[in-house]
């Protein structure tokens, strides 16, 4: 070849060579374009909007983020609870009382009459005291009037003090007034609220003749409306000796369960209609049955319970 013409081919060839060498390196600029910033230029005038996010630390973005979103520790941190803390919190064990300030409270629980074939009859029962909140003269009542005559009366007298939350310890005298002669007894029982809110009374007798006896009274409020209540009781008595003239036989003698249902036009009066059941067991069922008389009786009674 000639000579001239060998080296415009080669130069020829160079050229190309440069020019694809230049468009490679131009395309691999535009897939990824990498900034490179000196380390004395002013990053105040960068173009951060311009930059390439993708090439950012997303670990660190993420890292503040959740930081952000995270919930913030109290500037106060809540101490912890300590054992004087929950002592506090804990109700007093002994009996809380106001002061030696007098008071006094009467109930009338009961007092209703009815109409049954035997003929009508009236039932009272009562309680009230007067005294301290340590130390207190209970006065209790009770009795049954039937056919123009009293089938049971009697009153007791009690001192009382506070023996736990909620309960009382009693000590006094009974005297019944009927059925027979009048009888008196020492009286040494409890009165207060067992759990679930019932209402107990349980007191133990002893009587001059060694005549022993025991009665026990339960009873529940259950509020239908803030003044419509529903009242159960139950009352039991027992006997230790037979005692033919008072019409009492030895053991378990009588059961009465009564429902009541009462509207309080205020707390302290009420007026109230219920069902109640009386039945007699063992020998004062006997006796009964020998003077002629039912051992159970069911009635319709209408009365008024009131307090002040």
């Amino acid at each position: 070849m000639h000579p001239r013409l060998a080296a415009l081919s080669i130069a020829l060839a160079c050229a190309t060579g440069v020019a694809q060498a230049q468009q490679h390196d131009h395309a691999a600029m535009q897939a990824k374009p990498v900034p490179v910033v000196a380390d004395d230029q002013d990053h105040s005038k960068m173009d951060h909007g311009k930059m390439d996010h993708s090439s950012m630390d997303h670990s660190t973005m993420n890292h503040a983020q959740h930081g952000k979103d995270a919930p913030q520790a109290p500037r106060t941190p809540i101490p912890p609870i300590t054992d004087a803390d929950r002592e506090a919190a804990e109700p007093p064990a002994h009996v809380h009382h106001h002061g030696n300030g007098v008071f006094s409270y009467v109930l009338f629980d009961r007092l209703e009459a009815w109409d049954a074939d035997p003929g009508a009859g009236q039932a009272w029962e009562a309680q009230g005291w007067i005294g301290t909140d340590m130390h207190r003269l209970w006065l209790r009542s009770e009795g049954e009037r039937e056919a123009g005559h009293t089938e049971s009366a009697d009153i007791e007298v009690l001192y009382g003090r506070p023996v736990a939350r909620w309960w009382d310890l009693v000590a006094g005298v009974r005297h019944d007034i009927a059925p027979g002669n009048g009888q008196s007894f020492a009286a040494i029982g409890v009165m207060g609220m067992a759990p679930q809110k019932f209402e107990i009374e349980a007191t133990a007798y002893i009587g001059a003749s060694g005549q022993t006896a025991a009665r026990v009274e339960a009873e529940y409020e259950l509020l239908l409306t803030n003044r419509l209540i529903l009242q159960p009781v139950v009352e039991a008595e027992w006997h230790g000796k037979r005692d033919a003239a008072r019409g009492i036989g030895s053991g378990l003698g009588t059961i009465e369960a009564g429902l009541r249902l009462r509207y309080e036009f205020t707390r302290r009066f009420a007026p109230y209609v219920g069902l109640v059941h009386e039945r007699n067991f063992g020998g004062t069922a006997d006796l009964m049955r020998d003077d002629g008389e039912a051992t159970r009786d069911t009635r319709v009674v209408a009365g008024v319970r009131f307090w002040f």
